[in-house]
């Protein structure tokens, strides 16, 4: 589960939204968003930036025993949490 994500939100349904493993192969995008989780608890969100290139914003993550949530602590107190509801090698689906 940890790395770099791409958000694939053309795949995104029902308020779910689907991250695919940097490198993909993904539909010629605007820009695209994504997340990152490092193994020593670092989180990046990646949002589109002026001029469609990615600009970080970091926090930090913590999985919650089960494995399915985790907390995520952002800059400026912006605090959320993320249900996995798929963690495989070329596919996570997270709702926020």
């Amino acid at each position: 589960m940890t790395g770099r994500w791409g958000h694939s939100f053309e795949e995104d349904h029902d308020g779910i939204e689907v991250y695919r493993p940097a490198g993909y192969d993904f539909p010629r995008a605007r820009g695209r968003a994504g997340i990152e989780l490092r193994a020593d608890g670092t989180f990046v969100e990646w949002a589109v930036g002026p001029g469609d290139a990615p600009e970080p914003h970091e926090g930090r993550w913590d999985a919650d025993p089960s494995g399915t949530r985790l907390e995520v602590a952002g800059p400026g107190g912006d605090d959320q949490v993320l249900t996995i509801l798929t963690a495989e090698p070329d596919r996570l689906e997270l709702r926020r």
